[in-house]
């Protein structure tokens, strides 16, 4: 983002009179509407339906993946393991191996955990520029000139949002003046916290397009922003627990959501096309939710079935392996790798599990027999 230097040509979205009345046609997004609240509502069923443990793996899942994504589309790639670390110290959770903590990934995970976990509280200025300042905590030690935890300043005047090399940047949008910041974000929170007059679904996406086309912040806007949304979504599903990834999804279509996004900004205050475009990109986040998710409630429903019988501390710890996607098949030594014992002890401990139809064994016998889990397939187990 940079400043303005020329006076702007084109008109854009916050230019017209009825700006900031953004409206839509509601029977053009009826139908979608519709088909993601019905996906919506048939993931969080499934998802109640699991145990406790179960569904905070699946909500850590989900926000490593958010909080990755988002940075990931502003171009700065974050770690895995950090960031989950970061998120289950916050939550606290316990989990193998955390990783040290680094500021600049604590702050981005503060302001994720504070929108989702928090999601009923009401969203004010004071509150966006404590995410402000988690963002960029790094920099305000280092004498940045960023203005962090603070609007723009009005010296900075319009910015704009460019690509291309210096000398021949494509201007993609320019945002209001500085000056009608603390006016525009006013109507804006109001807007955000008055009772819901429109579908929380639809009032995410409004809020997203509506906060991004203010531009408040020197820098950090995109994933405030994104932010914003999983906010929204948060009140929409009526949980703090996350289970889809909007970010994950933009990310995988980054080039059709700044698309779609530019031609909404220079539109008018129509935004029809946008929210189209939004509903079918959570249908498609809550799809690959769904997709994802199947391994986790396959394994909580796979331990449904082996909690029927007593397993020992080493028998938990190998099929915990074998779920989490062991590569090949299970052999004697192997388990006796994994487990940490004698091969005897092994050869016991799969006779045990063979006979209790957790695993199947396959090939004609001997040193070359290998194990499997029992999956829907087997008759050894009822289907999941």
């Amino acid at each position: 983002m940079f400043p303005a230097s020329n006076a702007v040509n084109k008109q854009y979205v916050h230019e017209y009179p009825d700006w900031p009345k953004l409206h839509w046609d509601d029977k053009k997004l009826s139908a979608l509407l519709a088909s993601v609240r019905h996906a919506q509502g048939r993931l969080l069923g499934r998802m109640e339906g699991l145990e406790s443990r179960s569904r905070t793996e699946a909500t850590l899942r989900t926000l490593t993946s958010d909080v990755i994504k988002s940075s990931a589309i502003e171009g700065e790639r974050l770690d895995e393991e950090e960031v989950r670390s970061s998120i289950a110290r916050q939550l606290r959770l316990k989990i193998k191996s955390p990783k040290p903590k680094g500021r600049d990934v604590d702050g981005v995970v503060s302001m994720m955990l504070d929108a989702t976990q928090h999601s009923t509280e009401r969203l004010t200025g004071r509150r966006l520029f404590a995410w402000h300042t988690s963002l960029f905590a790094v920099e305000k030690g280092k004498g940045s000139a960023l203005a962090i935890g603070k609007w723009r300043p009005v010296a900075i005047g319009a910015m704009r949002v460019v690509s291309g090399r210096v000398g021949k940047e494509r201007v993609h949008f320019v945002a209001p003046a500085a000056d009608r910041i603390p006016h525009e974000m006013t109507e804006f929170l109001d807007w955000f916290e008055a009772p819901a007059a429109i579908d929380p679904v639809l009032k995410a996406g409004v809020a997203h397009l509506w906060f991004l086309t203010i531009h408040p912040f020197e820098d950090g806007n995109g994933r405030i922003g994104r932010a914003i949304a999983d906010m929204a979504l948060a009140r929409a599903d009526g949980t703090p627990d996350r289970f889809y990834s909007m970010s994950a999804r933009i990310e995988a279509e980054r080039k059709d959501y700044y698309l779609t996004l530019e031609r909404s900004q220079r539109g008018t205050t129509d935004i029809t096309d946008w929210l189209e475009w939004f509903l079918a990109c959570l249908g498609r986040a809550i799809a690959g939710a769904e997709d994802a998710l199947a391994g986790t409630i396959r394994k909580a429903r796979l331990w449904e079935r082996i909690n029927e019988f007593c397993v020992n501390d080493r028998q938990r710890k190998v099929i915990n392996c074998l779920l989490d996607g062991f590569e090949g098949k299970l052999s004697t030594s192997k388990y006796a790798a994994l487990a940490k014992c004698s091969d005897d002890t092994a050869l016991r401990d799969i006779k045990q599990l063979v006979a209790r139809g957790i695993l199947i064994q396959d090939g004609p016998g001997g040193r070359s027999t290998r194990y499997r889990l029992a999956v829907e397939k087997d008759t050894a187990l009822p289907p999941i």
